[in-house]
């Protein structure tokens, strides 16, 4: 942890993401007005009581905002968890068990990498019609795991050649043991880039699903404000507020979680950790240019 603070693109990141959760979860502290309900005139432009304006049927935009960063994070974070969990498990297993597991889960494993994954989701939400927020992420989580196995599958074949797991089998230890205590905390890095991977993945895509109308309009979350913004004209009319603010909150979002995982993947990746020698290496010319 001391490690990922040192790192400024993670502290960044933290910083951010921490941001965005404490504003989702101090909503009712921060807006006196009810994100369904009307509370303006149409459109009415940012002011001292609609900071960010109103939408076309006159709801408080920013009341919108923070409250549909509740239900944008919980499908992030728990498609994101669902994705990593069935992708970890399924590639230690069949890492380390090898054999006929190993070619049972390949095959699933490659049947969905070949599937192309927007157009498949677009198909199931096309299916179930107005899919919620639970229904979304449960889509992702089902659909959307393949990577992740096929990442630590290969992380895991290189560390069950290690000496201490070479050890724990000859000590007898029972293989769910070994694939829990000695594999997966030396899988964690690749687990913690995938997790990271994946909420970006699972916000961005239950936004653009939303924004195509394949969501439940009555939910409030960024992608429900950006579908409600375009089927009102909002660019149209010049209510800019209307649509461009969940387009910079999902951006603000991005940022955060990129920078957390371009972090991630520095630490865990020694050969991207090039900071610190660049800048030995320019006090050194400049030393020697001094000298000469």
């Amino acid at each position: 942890m001391k490690t990922l603070l040192r790192n400024r693109k993670a502290l960044a990141g933290l910083v951010i993401i921490a941001l965005i959760v404490i504003v989702a979860i101090a909503a009712p502290l921060l807006t006196q007005y009810d994100p369904a309900a009307r509370t303006g005139r149409p459109h009415q432009p940012p002011s001292l009581d609609h900071i960010l304006g109103t939408t076309r049927i006159g709801q408080d935009v920013f009341a919108r905002l923070i409250y549909g960063a509740r239900t944008s994070l919980a499908v992030g974070f728990g498609a994101g968890l669902l994705i990593t969990l069935v992708g970890t498990a399924l590639g230690i297993i069949s890492g380390y068990r090898g054999g006929r597991t190993d070619e049972i889960i390949s095959f699933f494993t490659n049947m969905v990498l070949v599937v192309p994954n927007l157009p498949l989701l677009l198909v199931l939400a096309a299916f179930i019609g107005q899919a919620s927020p639970l229904v979304i992420a449960l889509i992702l989580g089902a659909t959307s795991w393949a990577w992740g196995a096929r990442v630590t599958r290969a992380e895991t074949l290189s560390v069950k050649q290690k000496d201490f797991v070479k050890s724990a089998e000859m000590m007898g230890e029972p293989q769910w043991r070994i694939m829990t205590f000695e594999i997966f905390p030396n899988v964690i890095s690749i687990v913690g880039i995938n997790f990271i991977g994946s909420v970006i993945f699972a916000i961005i895509t239950e936004a653009t699903l939303e924004f195509l109308g394949l969501g439940d309009p009555r939910a409030i979350s960024w992608g429900t404000m950006l579908y409600n913004a375009q089927k009102a004209s909002a660019l149209s009319v010049g209510a800019w507020w209307d649509i461009l603010t969940p387009c910079f909150a999902l951006a603000f979002l991005g940022i955060g979680m990129s920078l957390l995982n371009f972090a991630v993947d520095e630490i865990a990746n020694p050969r991207l950790r090039t900071g610190n020698h660049l800048k030995r290496w320019s006090l050194l010319v400049r030393s020697g240019e001094g000298r000469l």
